[in-house]
């Protein structure tokens, strides 16, 4: 069994451990943690509530990210979820605000109808794990792979995680796409040469985040 071969078995024993792990939180706490994960989301990137952004709905006892996106949208921020087009193609966002009609698609969540197809500034992004080289690990249907692949410039990538998913190593393949930060209760961790380092402060990840977004063209 070579190397890729290897890494599939593993990964699935990994995300049913970790999927197990984070169900087995209490609720309240989760809902804690959430709240703590809300208030550094937005003292560390202020600049969000003038972009668009691409998020998720809560799904299995994940970070819960519309409180923060409430309070982007309040500074007029446009919100954008998931659309699975096709198994084997990147996902599409369409433009979600409260009261807007959706259907249910996979996983039974909630897909916005009849608004616009938006290219997000930036994208909150839920790992089942992620580890110290600011890789995650998802479900295993590839889509966030498959889309962050596609995207040109490169959105900010945010992951948004329990401590809980903290592991050693995802054991990334060349498909893997790290993220620029990851948000967990304990604080903001941004992507440096060294692999990921907690910020002493979270409005420390404001400039360097506009700094990233400046490069990539994302804003002005």
């Amino acid at each position: 069994m070579n190397r890729a071969d290897a890494v599939g078995p593993w990964r699935r024993a990994q995300r049913s451990a970790l999927g197990a792990r984070r169900m087995a939180a209490p609720a309240d706490q989760r809902r804690g943690w959430s709240r703590t994960i809300t208030t550094l989301l937005q003292q560390a990137f202020p600049m969000l509530g003038q972009s668009s952004i691409g998020f998720y709905w809560p799904f299995r006892g994940e970070f819960d990210p519309r409180f923060a996106i409430f309070g982007w949208r309040r500074l007029g921020a446009q919100a954008a979820l998931p659309v699975v087009v096709r198994k084997d193609a990147a996902l599409e966002f369409r433009a979600w605000w409260p009261g807007v009609a959706t259907v249910r698609g996979v996983y039974d969540l909630p897909i916005p109808q009849g608004s616009a197809v938006v290219r997000p500034d930036a994208l909150l992004i839920p790992p089942l794990g992620f580890d110290a080289q600011g890789f995650r690990l998802g479900y295993g249907g590839g889509y966030f792979d498959r889309t962050l692949a596609a995207m040109q410039p490169q959105p900010l990538k945010i992951g948004v995680a329990f401590e809980l998913s903290r592991m050693p190593t995802i054991r990334p393949q060349a498909h893997d796409i790290a993220m620029d930060f990851i948000v967990t209760e304990a604080g903001v961790h941004a992507l440096g040469e060294n692999g990921l380092a907690l910020l002493p402060e979270a409005s420390q990840a404001s400039e360097w985040a506009r700094a990233l977004g400046l490069r990539r063209g994302l804003w002005r």
